[in-house]
């Protein structure tokens, strides 16, 4: 992990956005299934769920080690392709979740600093940050930008960095156990929601401290979590 010595020790908020911010899972799940059954690989639905959260290479190879497959690069990076494809065809279905607008506003007018750390690529995750309209300067990291993605810690440590904070003492936010055990690693804490599907006793054993249903919950509840309005 980076050395962030000389670095404020301001409290900050890293959110992961899908799942998280916006309502946006169930969308990446039917991707997957599209694309890999364009590929004639036939898998439930809910073991993809069950993936979703991590990066997208990563997931293709867990999801294909359940199949007992074992795919050349070239068509990985097809599925790959497809699944970003089929996303994008369902954007306009998706919708920011409850307070998450409200959640960002209130951090912001607050002067509390706070970004957006998601495993997914610009390319799909552009437009669902035009839905939250992210104030300018920002911080927002995207798989682009680092070596690994969730489950490893580098989203996050990157979001600090570039918010001038001690990932250390920073609150990750997410709604899978990918985002609690990146948090983990990190050596964040990390504040679980259900927005994302999983529940709460997975998201407490993953290293949730708090949980909540969704960002209007965690609105509700900011004074507690080191956000002072």
């Amino acid at each position: 992990m980076s050395d962030n010595r000389g670095m404020t020790e301001q409290a900050a908020f890293l959110f992961d956005l899908d799942g998280t911010l916006i309502d946006s899972v169930y969308q990446h799940v039917l991707a997957w299934k599209e694309a890999l059954d364009g590929e004639g690989i036939p898998l439930s639905i809910w073991r993809i769920h069950r993936r979703i959260g991590m990066s997208g290479g990563l997931l293709i190879n867990i999801l294909l080690r359940d199949t007992g497959l074992d795919l050349e690069p070239a068509r990985i990076e097809r599925i790959a392709r497809r699944h970003s494809a089929a996303y994008l065809r369902r954007v306009g279905e998706i919708r920011p979740l409850p307070g998450a607008r409200e959640l960002l506003r209130a951090l912001t007018d607050a002067g509390i600093p706070w970004a957006i750390a998601t495993s997914g690529r610009m390319e799909t995750a552009q437009p669902t940050l035009d839905m939250l309209a992210v104030p300018e300067g920002v911080p927002v990291v995207t798989r682009d930008e680092v070596r690994h993605a969730k489950p490893d810690p580098d989203l996050f440590v990157t979001a600090a960095q570039r918010l001038g904070v001690d990932v250390r003492g920073a609150t990750v936010v997410g709604d899978s156990v990918w985002d609690m055990l990146a948090a983990q690693r990190a050596r964040s804490l990390g504040i679980g929601l259900l927005s994302g599907g999983y529940g709460t006793e997975e998201l407490e054993r993953a290293g949730a401290y708090r949980v909540f249903d969704d960002p209007q919950g965690m609105l509700d509840h900011l004074e507690e979590l080191g956000g002072r309005l």
